[in-house]
């Protein structure tokens, strides 16, 4: 296909039409993609402005490279949805994010264009890296590893750690800086303020270029002078732009470049692709391009759920929510405990914290995506006798692992954590999933899990987290909103024992004491009775909750938690246990769905239960 004229998304056979277009049909598909975009999450939610921003750059990068054989790696991935489209899921992307479509994340599974799963920020460097040096060692030369980061991501540990030893490497890795200015919430740091610099500094490409055309064109003393300015490299570039960063490293740097010109971005693509090093191609897009409302509100429409397109729908942390009331809680408490500090890692808005930034800016702390950083930082804030809260996803907690407890429980410090998006968690998929919290913390000393079933028992269990407790306390809590307690129900920070006479028991936490009670009820109907014991302090257990445990003949744990380490085998201890645990790595679908795929919506408990009654 060539030429000027018109082109259609679905007549395409992708990606090898792509680099047959011309420049003219190339800005018509990315506006058919883009309008595609839009619709799509409308109807099914997702990461909206992150994949409008990089819409030309995708196609620059499939019309440039060749994958499979070259390695496409994105970065956390939620900014892939384009590249999906361009290599062959453009028949199934209406079914991004539902149960048995495509998944809003990169997944080798689900395509070969796929090189490697991604949902957590910061690994793409890393990654790439490793395919770049198996291609060095296997005697390919031709083909190269690109790594696609968002300046959001580069906020990160293991950004740097990577780039520290691809800048070494001699390999085919190229990382294309993606800079947007905005991650999650907007960007953080010195190196946030380095890129932005960098945005500032086409000056220096167009003054060094020219100096040397015009000093290679000049008899005699021009050729000698252009190689002294050319061995002196860093110093002359030390003067326009005050850094030297990526090439201390090792890496040539190009750029910046405009993200949004598919000719300027081609062409420093196969720069880097010729050059057979390690090379930073640096370009700057806008989020949320060609819709209004998510340029406007970037960071809101970074995940969405379903919304109205000719209005928006900006709230991604809607009142009634657990993340809503979780901060309007710790707003409430910081009025008047003045040690009270927020942390987030580039979560402000998702995680409910935006009140608080706005009323207590002094003691709120965004620290970019760098989770590990966040624990190690509210431990020194808790060693200064203030009392960190960290709200955190309770996937991206798992990154922290080592802090909590190399940083905070050998000491024992008192910091406190808000996990939100605790359980299934629905269209985000396996990377996505909080069900790895629980198993997590539990191997840990001196830690303390909360897990309250409505928004009462939040703000108790806070209450206590923060106020009376010591060591590390976590207070874990889903997306969804909070419920309502049975009638003549109290809430309470530690359990709550209903006891009807029946020799089989069932235990739960969290949102799934809805589920479990209305079993409870829909049993009752039938004649049937079964005990009820809602954990709120879900661990450590009491002497009380042990004792219970051992005093009935069969025990069900219905829990949103991978088994190994969980409070049902946790448990298994002191009774005769049974546990209904999810199962690990769940894909996409509604967090309804898994629930009843993994026997604990509230018509499997109520089957498992009769059958154990019966």
């Amino acid at each position: 296909m060539s030429g000027n004229s018109s082109v259609n998304l679905y007549k395409l056979k992708l990606p090898e039409d792509l680099r047959e277009l011309s420049y003219e049909q190339c800005d018509e598909l990315c506006s058919q993609i883009r309008g595609l975009l839009i619709d799509t999450v409308s109807q099914n939610g997702g990461h909206l402005a992150s994949n409008l921003g990089v819409v030309e750059l995708t196609m620059a990068i499939h019309r440039v490279f060749d994958p499979p054989k070259d390695k496409i790696i994105w970065d956390t991935s939620h900014q892939s949805y384009t590249h999906k489209i361009l290599t062959g899921r453009l028949d199934r992307f209406e079914s991004l994010r539902e149960s048995g479509g495509i998944s809003g994340f990169t997944r080798p599974s689900e395509s070969k264009y796929d090189a490697f799963v991604c949902g957590h920020a910061s690994t793409a460097v890393s990654a790439a890296l490793g395919y770049a040096s198996a291609m060095r060692i296997k005697g390919d030369r031709r083909h190269c590893a690109v790594a696609i980061v968002g300046d959001g991501a580069a906020t990160g540990g293991m950004f740097f750690e990577g780039l520290n030893n691809a800048g070494k490497s001699n390999t085919n890795t190229i990382v294309i800086l993606n800079h947007n200015e905005m991650s999650i919430s907007k960007n953080v740091g010195g190196f946030a303020k380095y890129l932005s610099t960098l945005r500032t500094t086409e000056t220096y490409i167009k003054t060094r270029d020219t100096v040397n055309q015009f000093l290679r064109s000049t008899p005699i003393v021009g050729k000698p002078i252009a190689k002294t300015i050319s061995v002196s490299k860093n110093a002359f570039k030390e003067i326009l732009l005050h850094s030297t960063l990526f090439e201390d490293m090792g890496f040539e740097y190009l750029g910046p470049i405009d993200g949004h010109n598919l000719s300027d971005i081609e062409n420093a693509l196969r720069l880097a692709k010729s050059m057979k090093k390690p090379v930073i191609v640096h370009v700057n897009t806008v989020k949320g391009k060609g819709y209004p409302p998510a340029e406007a509100n970037s960071g809101e429409f970074h995940a969405v759920g379903a919304f109205e397109i000719a209005t928006g729908n900006p709230d991604v942390t809607p009142s009634d929510s657990y993340s809503g009331e979780f901060g309007k809680v710790l707003c409430e408490l910081a009025e008047t405990n003045r040690r009270i500090c927020a942390v987030t890692a580039a979560m402000k808005h998702a995680t409910g914290l935006a009140q608080f930034s706005k009323r207590y800016p002094a003691r709120f702390f965004d620290v970019g995506i760098a989770e590990e950083h966040a624990v190690t930082f509210c431990a020194g804030l808790a060693s200064s006798g203030m009392t960190p809260v960290f709200a955190v996803y309770s996937t991206f907690l798992q990154r922290s692992y080592d802090q909590l407890i190399h940083d905070a429980a050998i000491c024992g410090l008192h910091i406190v954590l808000g996990i939100d998006r605790a359980g299934a968690v629905g269209g985000d998929g396996e990377t996505h999933q909080g069900i790895f919290d629980v198993p997590m913390l539990t191997t840990i000393p001196n830690t303390t899990i909360y897990s309250p079933s409505c928004y009462a028992e939040l703000r108790l269990c806070l209450e206590k987290a923060i106020c009376e407790d010591e060591g590390i306390c976590a207070v874990r809590y889903p997306k969804t909103a909070g419920d309502k307690l049975p009638k003549n129900e109290k809430p309470t920070v530690s359990y709550t024992y209903k006891k009807h006479g029946s020799k089989v028991l069932a235990v739960t936490y969290g949102r799934l004491y809805r589920n479990v009670n209305n079993a409870y009820l829909t049993l009752k109907k039938l004649g049937l009775s079964c005990d009820i014991l809602k954990l709120v302090k879900v661990f450590p257990f009491t002497d009380n909750v042990k004792k219970i445990i051992g005093s009935y003949d069969k025990v069900f744990v219905f829990e949103e938690s991978s088994f190994e380490g969980s409070v049902a085998q946790r448990l298994m201890e002191f009774g005769n246990v049974e546990p209904v645990c999810v199962r690990p790595f769940m894909p996409q679908a509604s967090a309804a769905e898994l629930l009843d795929e993994c026997g604990l919506s509230t018509e499997k408990i109520t089957d498992r239960l009769r059958e154990a009654l019966e």
